[in-house]
Formats: C-alpha cells, sequence, structure tokens
C-alpha cells in the first residue's frame, strides 16, 4: 500500500500506544486521523509535535462508545483530501480494579461500550469506505486486544478482558467477511505496557510491582506495540490476516 494520499485514523490517539502509532505511522507518510474523547490537551500537544517533524495531521474528538459520534467522526473524515486505508481500533476504557461480584451492569455496560460497541461501529463505517464491494480501494484494519483476553486478569479487570476476549472474536469473523474486498483485519494483543492507564484502574505502578513475572523481565513500550502495528497496516504483512499477534513480553 502507498500511504500517497492514505488516511490512517487512530482511536484514543491522544496517549499512551494509540500516540505512539499516530507519530509512526504520520512518520511512515500517512495522513493521520488523531481521535481522542476527552483530553483534548494531550491530543493536540500530539499533533503539534507530528506536525513539527513534518507530518500531517488532524485532531479529532469523538466518543467512540457513541454510535452517532463514531458517524460523525466518519464524515469529518470524508471530507478531507485524501482515501481512508487504514484504521487502528485503539481507544479503551479501564475501571478500578475490583472482583466480578463487586461489578455493577453500568461498569460492565460502559466498559463493553467503549471497547466492544466502539471498534465494531468503526469497523462497520471503514469498510463501507474500504471494501471494494462499495467501490473502495481496500485497506487494513487493526484492533488493540489485550494479553488479558488470555488470562482473564481475575481479581481486577475480567471486565475488561471480556471485552478484549469479544475483540479477538470480531478480529477473527470480520477478516474472514471481507479478506476477499482488499481488506485485511488482524488484532495485536499487548500484556505490561508502560501507559496510563494503569492509572485509570487505581494502580499506577502496576507494571513494575508484575514485571518480575515477565518473562523478559520488563514491561514493553508503547512505540514496540506501534512498531508491530505499523508492520500489520503495510504491505510487508500483505498474506496476514485474521491474525492476533502477541506482545507480552512472554505472557
Amino acid at each position: 500500500m502507498t500511504t500517497t494520499n492514505a488516511i490512517a485514523l487512530v482511536t484514543g490517539a491522544g496517549r499512551g500506544i494509540g500516540a505512539a502509532t499516530a507519530r509512526l505511522l504520520a512518520k511512515e507518510g500517512y495522513f493521520v486521523c488523531i481521535n481522542y474523547r476527552s483530553d483534548a490537551a494531550s491530543a493536540r500537544a500530539l499533533a503539534m509535535s507530528i506536525g513539527e517533524t513534518g507530518g500531517k495531521c488532524q485532531v479529532i474528538q469523538a466518543d467512540v462508545s457513541q454510535e452517532a459520534e463514531v458517524v460523525r467522526l466518519f464524515q469529518v473524515i470524508d471530507q478531507l483530501p485524501g482515501t481512508l486505508r487504514v484504521l487502528v481500533n485503539n481507544a479503551g476504557l479501564l475501571k478500578t480494579q475490583m472482583r466480578l461480584e463487586d461489578m455493577t451492569a453500568e461498569r460492565i455496560n460502559q466498559v463493553l461500550a467503549t471497547n466492544v460497541t466502539g471498534p465494531f461501529i468503526c469497523c462497520r463505517e471503514a469498510v463501507k469506505r474500504m471494501s471494494t464491494r462499495y467501490g473502495g480501494p481496500g485497506g487494513t484494519i487493526v484492533n488493540v486486544s489485550s494479553a488479558a483476553a488470555r488470562t482473564g486478569s481475575p481479581n481486577e479487570y475480567v471486565d475488561y478482558a471480556a471485552s478484549k476476549g469479544a475483540l479477538d472474536t470480531m478480529t477473527r469473523g470480520l477478516s474472514l467477511e471481507v479478506a476477499a474486498e482488499g481488506i485485511r483485519v488482524n488484532a495485536v494483543r499487548p500484556g505490561l505496557i508502560h501507559t496510563d492507564i494503569h492509572a485509570d484502574g487505581g494502580e499506577p505502578g502496576r507494571v513494575a510491582r508484575l514485571s518480575e513475572l515477565i518473562p523478559l523481565q520488563r514491561g514493553g513500550q508503547p512505540e514496540e506495540i506501534a512498531e508491530a502495528i505499523s508492520w500489520l497496516v503495510s504491505d510487508r504483512s500483505s498474506y496476514c490476516t485474521g491474525s492476533l499477534i502477541d506482545l507480552a513480553g512472554g505472557l
């Protein structure tokens, strides 16, 4: 895939893995749409950083858990010069650590709305624009899942883990639906990565606490996940679809 006039949408791109991915895709020549929900300052700082290094991008606010906002997000992209070729479903919600019996339906539904429904709707809108079935040029979709889909995150985030399990299943099913329509769909499953999301769960130092359990003896960096995403959206992975790539240091 040539990146000339190619647009890449990264949801939840204001921080962590999303920000690292946006920087790398901009460096590789994509026009990057930096989506964020509430932290406008971080998204704008990222956009400024990308611009200072010669990259092209646009910041677009939208809460992916809301269908109408996802539709609006893609309508904004439709007005940009270029063609949508890449979707990275990175936006994710993690709530405070607790056991399942203490979880409310409200909490569970919030997690599922952002981590499952959001990517589903983003994929729906992306397929309508990318698929050769609709006259599109093809494209790639990468879902940012989690090693939690395998471990289940007992005593901490069973709801988050379950949401990522659903994302894995969607990755596989959608990849088969659109494989003959010029779209490849894959997922990465990061493990313990040094990002701010752990603070959202109430334990900013979680990676340091658990690092000794990781075979590689350290937590990962957002840039290491971004490199894998970059490979998946590029022609270097042209025979890869429906795959789940574990990036968890051996866990």
